[in-house]
């Protein structure tokens, strides 16, 4: 039943941090001495076990090497490794201060899909991360978006309902499948726009 909660759940990626970084994938594959296309799709092909925690880093690395047909060591693997967390390292100054902001009129709190390694290394560089009601990432809980049980365990975790929840994602399958379970949903295209969404959805008095 509802517990007239409002909760902010938001994604990471393509919200509050940017997408990769540009030439990342180039970057790698060169250093796996493997064309940029064949690369790429080794790269995501084999990410869903790692990004749900159910693969470690070099389990996730040996799978795109054997892939490729490239030798395995732990050297390129931690290379690779690295170079991967980097890529995805950069945040929007903008949202940042967005989301921090929202704490004084509501709840907040954070659902991305993400790697346990990769989520370690994003929380030291963004400790203001920790401030948040809730942080769930992917690798850390063992689910990973669209599925079901990643917005489950915010559910639990907050000890909320689902229809407390505002979820703001840039993929639509992920909001889709949020509203599955009865949470509220917005497709984010962009501050300004979500500002106005939010501020809809608050109630006038807090």
């Amino acid at each position: 039943m509802p517990t007239d909660r409002h909760i902010v759940l938001f994604d990471l990626f393509g919200v509050i941090a940017r997408h990769q970084r540009p030439g990342a994938l180039e970057k790698m594959a060169a250093r796996c001495h493997a064309p940029t296309e064949a690369f790429t799709t080794a790269y995501w092909a084999c990410r869903p076990p790692y990004d749900a925690g159910q693969q470690s880093a070099p389990e996730y690395w040996t799978a795109v090497l054997r892939w490729l047909s490239r030798s395995v060591d732990a050297d390129t693997i931690e290379e690779l490794r690295l170079t991967d967390i980097d890529s995805w390292s950069r945040v929007d100054a903008r949202m940042v201060a967005y989301a921090k902001s929202l704490r004084d009129v509501t709840e907040v709190a954070l659902l991305s899909n993400i790697p346990s390694d990769h989520a370690d290394a994003f929380l030291t560089a963004q400790p203001w991360l920790r401030t948040l009601d809730h942080v769930a990432f992917s690798g850390k809980i063992k689910a990973a978006k669209p599925d079901p049980a990643a917005f489950q365990h915010c559910v639990v975790a907050m000890r909320a309902a689902p229809t407390d929840f505002l979820f703001v994602d840039d993929r639509e399958e992920n909001v889709r499948a949020a509203q599955a379970i009865g949470m509220n949903g917005h497709v984010f295209t962009g501050r300004d726009e979500l500002a106005a969404v939010i501020d809809t959805w608050l109630p006038t008095h807090r």
